[in-house]
């Protein structure tokens, strides 16, 4: 096989040991007798074996000449060090290794059967331009620095991964044009610095099979394993507490000008806000953004044209200029501002590199030079190797600030609705750079100005009525508990006490059964605690009487401290219908926040309330449209009968412990209000007097009677809605016409007016009976009287 075969490249190589000959014809004549003597012997083997100095490209020839090729090559890989050194000789740009120290050997065994060693770094499609800039320095003389460390990858023999560096000795290699081949000219030159990815442009000028390549390279290995080089990068890279240090930038900058060989750079940092599209300075002691200058923060599209913008944000690639000089020649009249602001800070070439990861963009890293040429395409490629390490510790300091952040806006708030978090983080970011500019910092009002509200709640019906009801029956159940072993002490032992003790209990009962007050609890568990619980101790010692004393205890919850059987049931099935109904009311939630951003809280009672406002304000776009509100208006109304469904449904399905009724209203506030953070509260809270308004009918509006009634606004089986403007009647009629088409309500409309509220009058509201489904399959609608027959049943 032809070590050309498949490969296209600027070379026709062929394999000679010419060069190296060369060198053992000057040492023939050595004074040294020795020297002398193994130049002969290495010249007599080339001389009975032509072709090792004219030249091979066959593979064959190998193995053919293997021994004549090791004893030529038996100086370099000395026997004496071949145990110790790690070396190679090898052709370029091929994995093909015809000659091994014992050392490289004992490597590869240790990898593993057919492990083949496979050069990182060293892409496919950059080989054909890794070629051509071999060809600049060797035949035109120009020193392009675009060396970059290859490595080797290995396994030891415990599976860890090793890493070897690579040094090629090229003494022995000679490259010469072919007589076809275009000459390099200083224009050809200038043009390809700008443009080391463009393999089209490096073809034409360094046509496929243009130059002889003739020789070999001999590699000398190093385990770079525990190296440090590329870690000091690492340690000194973007961390809020080393931005403090003044010294960081200076380290930073030296690390970069060491990778790039480049004494006259300077290093600066943009950071990348995707919510807003903005490049922004990074703030601490000393730090710098080339693109920004004297800004702190600017659009993206007014910091770079549109080729750059597409590169760094787009494709998420490196980009250089090598001339900035030139190229602001070329571009004026043109907008390209990140030419401009480079050329008005004297930079003569610059290269950025976006710090992006599988999320995207998060910062630019900036290296500027005062000299041209000095940053080009070429030695760009020299930040591939570091940047997986600055993209880690971006993420790192991204983290330690959105951490930072989240804790000032904890501390000084609440737990924050994505909606206006935005609007949180701003003012944190702020309150961070006021104290890293050394200010006395201070987190500002955050107010949402022209936004509408909207309320609604689904609330237990009668749960003052269901909780006294659970607690008579254990008061009940207790007293007469109490009671027996009471009796049964005084036949014992016949104390006038434990009479007296039956007649108060027997008060007690008659009071929880026909006169249950607000304090009857209050009341009997104090007798219990203070009068019962001692005798029923001491009693405890009476063995005749301890196995009912022991009933009794047994029946007492350690954490009431009493019969906890119908409060249980209330409690659970308020806690459940709480969580099932937050639940629901949060994954709808979901679905509109997709319709249009808006804000949203929702908290549980004997029920589930929630406020939602939506606006201009909050979502921060020109972007807000009265549909909007409409829409979340009719969505509010639907998203209320079917959570109603959802909790009936349950009840059919025996979900819930005790059978409690639910009762739906919305509150309709027509006008736009303002909204601010109360920092001592942690809530959104209305601003101004009139605003107030919405808050107190909303706290007092499920208990409005309708006017000339005793009836409460909000009754089971119905949806309420209060409101106040003829045209919000209108408006929500609509959206019950459209329901009731939908089979969602019934058609027994009421329009109401209710009795005036404090400081509240003139409210009115629609009231409608729900259509129920017995599951979410069912096609049928009931009643609510239909219903409670089905689940009665």
């Amino acid at each position: 096989m032809d070590i050309n075969a498949n490969i296209e490249s600027p070379f026709v190589m062929k394999v000679s040991f010419d060069k190296l000959l060369c060198k053992y014809e000057e040492l023939i004549h050595d004074d040294n007798d020795f020297i002398a003597s193994n130049a002969k012997r290495v010249l007599k083997i080339a001389n009975n074996n032509p072709v090792l100095r004219g030249g091979f490209s066959e593979t064959k020839i190998f193995k053919e000449y293997e021994k004549e090729i090791s004893g030529i090559l038996q100086d370099a890989f000395n026997p004496i060090l071949s145990s110790n050194e790690i070396k190679t000789a090898s052709i370029p740009f091929h994995n093909l290794i015809f000659n091994k120290s014992e050392r490289f050997k004992s490597i590869i065994k240790n990898a593993g059967n057919n492990f083949e060693p496979e050069l990182l770094n060293m892409p496919e499609s950059q080989r054909y331009i890794i070629a051509c800039n071999i060809i600049l320095n060797f035949c035109y003389g120009y020193d392009i620095n675009f060396k970059r460390p290859f490595l080797y990858e290995i396994p030891d023999e415990n599976g860890v991964t090793r890493y070897y560096k690579i040094l090629y000795n090229a003494d022995f290699v000679e490259v010469k044009p072919k007589p076809s081949a275009p000459k390099i000219t200083q224009k050809d030159y200038n043009e390809l610095l700008d443009n080391f990815e463009n393999i089209e442009m490096w073809k034409e000028k360094f046509p496929p099979n243009s130059y002889e390549f003739n020789g070999f390279v001999i590699s000398n290995i190093f385990d770079v394993t525990d190296d440090q080089s590329i870690s000091n990068i690492k340690s000194t890279l973007i961390g809020s507490e080393k931005r403090k240090n003044k010294s960081f930038v200076k380290d930073f900058r030296d690390v970069f000008q060491s990778l790039f060989g480049i004494k006259d750079i300077e290093v600066g940092f943009s950071l990348y806000n995707p919510m807003d599209d903005k490049f922004e300075r990074i703030y601490g002691a000393g730090m710098n953004s080339y693109l920004l200058n004297d800004f702190d923060t600017a659009q993206c599209s007014d910091t770079l044209c549109e080729w750059s913008y597409h590169k760094l944000l787009i494709e998420k690639d490196i980009f250089s200029i090598s001339d900035i000089d030139s190229a602001y020649k070329i571009s004026e009249g043109k907008n390209v501002p990140h030419i401009s602001v480079l050329h008005k800070q004297g930079i003569k070439s610059a290269i950025f590199a976006p710090i992006a990861n599988e999320t995207g963009l998060m910062g630019v890293l900036e290296i500027v030079s005062k000299n041209p040429q000095e940053l080009n395409s070429i030695n760009a490629n020299k930040l591939v190797d570091v940047m997986p390490f600055i993209v880690s510790a971006v993420e790192r300091s991204k983290e330690e600030e959105a951490n930072k952040i989240q804790a000032v806006i904890q501390q000084e708030c609440t737990s924050i609705h994505p909606s206006v978090h935005w609007r949180f983080v701003q003012e944190a970011k702020s309150f961070i750079n006021q104290q890293l500019q050394g200010e006395e910092p201070s987190f500002k009002k955050i107010a949402f100005d022209n936004v509408y509200p909207l309320y609604g709640q689904i609330d237990v019906k009668g749960s003052s009525e269901a909780r006294n009801f659970a607690t008579k029956m254990d008061l009940e159940i207790q007293l007469n508990q109490i009671k027996s072993v009471i009796k049964r002490a005084s036949e014992l032992d016949n104390l006038p006490i434990y009479q007296q003790f039956v007649f108060q209990i027997e008060k007690y009962l008659t009071e929880v059964k026909n006169n249950f007050q607000v304090d009857t609890e209050q009341k009997v568990t104090s007798f219990i605690d203070e009068d019962i619980d001692p005798v029923l101790k001491h009693l405890k010692t009476d063995s005749k009487l301890n196995s009912e004393i022991e009933l009794y205890f047994n029946s007492i919850d350690n954490q009431t401290g009493a019969v906890y059987i119908h409060r249980k049931k209330y409690d659970d099935t308020i806690a459940l219908v709480n969580r099932e109904m937050a639940a629901f009311l949060d994954s709808k939630q979901a679905d509109a926040q997709k319709m249009y951003p808006h804000y949203y809280e929702r908290y549980k009672t004997d029920g589930v309330e929630h406020n939602m406002y939506i606006g201009e304000a909050i979502t921060k776009e020109d972007s807000f449209n009265p549909v909007y509100l409409y829409n979340l208006r009719l969505w509010q109304m639907q998203v209320m009968i079917e959570m109603e469904n959802a909790y009936y449904q349950m009840q059919s399905n025996s979900k819930f412990p005790m059978k409690l009724d639910v009762a739906s209203m919305i509150l309709v506030f027509s006008q736009p209000l303002s909204i601010s953070f109360r920092m001592d509260e942690k809530h959104f809270d209305v601003d101004g007097t009139y605003n107030a308004r919405y808050e107190i009918v909303k706290k007092r509006v499920d208990k409005a009677f309708i006017k000339g009634t005793e009836e409460r606004i909000t009754q089971k089986g119905k949806i309420t809605v209060v409101y106040s403007q003829k045209e919000d009647e209108q408006e929500y009629l609509r959206y019950v016409r459209f329901l009731q088409d939908k089979k969602y309500l019934d058609t027994d409309v009421e329009i109401l007016e209710l009795e005036d509220l404090q400081a509240v009058t003139g409210l009115k509201a629609i009231r409608v009976s729900v259509l129920y489904h017995k599951s979410e399959d069912d096609k049928d609608y009931y009643t609510y009287e239909d219903l409670m027959q089905e689940i009665n049943a």
